[in-house]
C-alpha cells in the first residue's frame, strides 16, 4: 500500500492548519507551521485564486485524512461505513476515526503522534482487554481496556509521551491510569468532545456527488 514518506510539516502548511503530526515538536519553536505559515513550494507565498466549492470540500477531506494518517482507500471505506450507520454521517465518520486503536493510544498519551501509534501497535506493544492487538485500524468499544505490554513499558518513546500528556490532556470519553499504564474507554465520543476545527459536512457533500 502506498505510504507518504515526505515531510509531514509540508502537510500542515498545505492545509493551513497545525495537524500535530510530529508530536512534541509541534508545540516547540521548531514547528515549521509557526515559522513558515504559508503553503509549501516556490509559489507558496503568492496570493492564490479563490477556491471553488469543490476545492474547499476537497481540502477539508484531505485535512481530515492527513490528520489521521490514512490512505485514500482507508478513508473512503470508513466514510462508507459511517454512511451506513444510523445518525449524522459526518459525526459518524469522526467517531469511527476516533475509535481507531492507533488514535486511542495517541489520545491516552501513550505515543507522541498517530503515526508513532500506528508503528508501535504494529510492533505488538499494546494489549486490548489483555489480548494482543496489532491492527492500527482496530475499533475500540465501550468498556475496552487498552494497556502497554509489561515488556514494552521501558520503551523510551512511550515514557517520553506519558510525561508530556499533560500538555494535550485526556478526552472525557477516555480514562487513564498512569500508574498501571492502562486506559479505559468510558463512552464513545460525541461531537462536542471533538474540538478539532473540522467541517465534516463538507466531506459528506464531496462524497455525495
Amino acid at each position: 500500500m502506498a505510504r507518504y514518506t515526505g515531510s509531514v510539516c509540508r502537510l500542515c502548511r498545505r492545509e493551513n492548519l497545525k495537524l500535530f503530526l510530529k508530536g512534541d515538536r509541534c508545540y516547540s519553536d521548531k514547528c515549521a507551521f509557526d515559522r513558515r505559515g504559508y503553503p509549501p513550494g516556490q509559489h507558496g507565498q503568492r496570493r492564490g485564486r479563490k477556491a471553488s466549492d469543490y476545492g474547499i470540500q476537497l481540502r477539508e477531506k484531505q485535512k481530515v485524512k492527513r490528520m489521521y494518517s490514512l490512505s485514500e482507500k482507508q478513508f473512503r471505506l470508513t466514510f462508507e461505513k459511517a454512511d451506513r450507520e444510523k445518525g449524522i454521517t459526518g459525526t459518524n465518520l469522526l467517531v469511527l476515526l476516533e475509535r481507531r486503536l492507533d488514535n486511542v493510544v495517541y489520545r491516552l498519551g501513550f505515543v507522541n503522534s498517530r503515526a508513532q501509534g500506528r508503528q508501535l501497535v504494529r510492533h505488538n506493544h499494546f494489549l486490548v482487554n489483555g489480548k494482543k492487538v496489532n491492527i492500527p485500524s482496530y475499533r475500540i468499544k465501550v468498556g475496552d481496556v487498552v494497556e502497554i505490554k509489561e515488556k514494552s513499558r521501558a520503551v523510551q518513546a512511550i515514557n517520553d509521551s506519558l510525561e508530556a500528556v499533560v500538555r494535550r490532556g485526556i478526552p472525557q470519553w477516555l480514562e487513564l491510569d498512569k500508574e498501571t499504564m492502562k486506559g479505559a474507554v468510558k463512552a464513545y465520543p460525541v461531537r462536542e468532545d471533538l474540538t478539532m476545527p473540522i467541517q465534516e459536512q463538507l466531506i459528506v457533500e464531496l462524497y455525495s456527488k
